[in-house]
């Protein structure tokens, strides 16, 4: 039915809806970069101050060990002759720890916040250098024979220098502190804004868009009735090509299992019966096995192709014959020695929820196999009254974040489990390695009537 009156509105929504949705996503890029550029400011400056703080750590610590030294070579105690320890055996002491808080205090340079100002570095640069040349004062002294004047010098100069560093460095760390809570203050503050901004034009779009529909509502009824149709359509016609998919990808595994199988299956026998009429040693004698093995070679791609596809044998046999053929096949291509073990009372498993069982359990074993290194592998199957549980055990290197082969797999093995509204846990046994282990009710397993 066309509009009997007036322009229809389907053009100007559909352009003020493109506008919209632009700059919804211009907005959405803006704001994402702005909190991304935040964020690695944030983490610089937040890294920075941690290294800077652990440097001038490492020099209070260095500052404290001179301190304790100083104070050793006050200590009054005499020794067995009646005479004090000579403070010039504590020199080699002493350089080896100017030369740490010499690297130390290079170190945090390198490494200072921004927020240090040229006076403050160089009162400690040059605090140090007065300090050292007090010390090397005090060793002249000692070595002229004056251990007085320099045990003097140690109580009125050395140890008042040195405090007046440990200080300058407590200082630093406090205003390393307090430059950082500063920034996380404010970088908290950008993103309430940020955010407050955010709420606004989502609020704003919201409003547009419901006006927007209104609009188009009370202007185009019938047109919306229609899209209500077509929509309905469409779910139904989504359905029905995620059913034809199913069973698309189920006869094509059946295909290639039992035709193509068959037919490499004979291929082989035929060039086997051809290879025994040739003589030995002959060219073509050599040639036909190599021939043949290529055929096994595909026979058994094909196969492995079939049950990527789907897992005809849950089908024909269901999930407990299924997984103890699977087994065997496993520890033939892997050389990992599987021990099965099954419990409980077994029920029916449909076809739709035993493909995703046989999934996780493929996905397991594909994880042992490719990351854990382990030669051993415990795959158990209890039926419950009230559910099925499955777990796969291993005592290999266990799970990894890093690897990203495994971690996609872990997911997906997550999702199926979420399709039958069960659970499924990853842990590490007591001896080490993985355990899988997934539990799905059993109202979600048993066919339907």
């Amino acid at each position: 039915m066309r509009q009997s009156a007036g322009r229809s509105p389907t053009t100007p929504l559909y352009v003020g809806l493109v506008i919209t949705l632009a700059a919804v996503v211009a907005y959405s890029g803006y704001v994402t970069n702005r909190i991304g550029s935040l964020r690695r400011l944030q983490n610089d400056l937040i890294d920075r101050n941690r290294k800077d703080s652990l440097q001038l750590l490492r020099i209070q610590n260095e500052l404290n060990s001179i301190g304790i030294s100083m104070r050793d070579m006050l200590d009054t105690g005499a020794l067995d002759q009646g005479q004090h320890y000579p403070l010039t055996a504590w020199q080699p002491q002493f350089e080896r720890m100017r030369s740490d808080l010499e690297d130390a205090f290079q170190r945090e340079k390198q490494v200072s916040p921004q927020g240090r100002t040229d006076d403050q570095q160089h009162y400690l640069e040059s605090s140090l250098g007065q300090f050292w040349d007090a010390v090397n004062r005090t060793f002249d002294l000692a070595g002229s024979g004056k251990e007085a004047e320099a045990r003097e010098q140690i109580r009125i100069s050395l140890q008042a220098r040195l405090a007046a560093l440990t200080t300058a460095v407590a200082r630093l760390l406090v205003q390393n502190n307090e430059s950082e809570e500063q920034a996380a203050a404010q970088v908290t503050g950008i993103y309430d804004r940020v955010q407050r901004q955010a709420y606004v034009f989502v609020t704003a779009i919201l409003i547009a868009i419901v006006l927007t529909s209104l609009y188009l509502i009370r202007s185009n009824r019938l047109l919306f009735n229609q899209l209500a149709i077509l929509s309905d359509q469409r779910s139904d016609l989504a359905q029905k090509l995620i059913s034809t998919q199913e069973s698309t990808l189920r006869h094509i595994s059946r295909e290639l299992h039992d035709d193509f199988g068959q037919i490499l299956t004979a291929m082989g026998a035929m060039l086997g019966r051809a290879r025994n009429q040739v003589e030995e040693g002959s060219q073509l004698r050599a040639d036909l096995l190599e021939v043949r093995e290529i055929a096994q070679s595909t026979l058994e791609k094909v196969r492995s192709l079939s049950q990527a596809l789907h897992p005809v044998m849950l089908d024909e046999a269901g999930l407990e014959q299924t997984i103890e053929w699977y087994l065997p096949v496993v520890e033939r291509q892997t050389s990992i020695v599987i021990s099965y073990e099954k419990s409980g009372t077994s029920f029916p498993v449909n076809a739709s929820a035993a493909v995703h069982v046989y999934r996780v359990l493929q996905e397991a074993l594909n994880n042992i196999a490719r990351h854990s290194g382990a030669k051993q592998a415990w795959v158990r199957l209890h039926f419950a009254p009230e559910h099925l549980q499955l777990e796969v055990e291993d005592h290999g290197s266990g799970f990894s974040g890093s690897r990203s082969r495994q971690g996609i797999g872990l997911v997906a093995m997550r999702e199926r489990a979420e399709l039958l509204n069960g659970t499924i846990a990853f842990a590490r046994p007591t001896a080490g390695g993985a355990l899988v282990r997934m539990v799905v009710p059993r109202t979600i397993l048993e066919p339907h009537a």
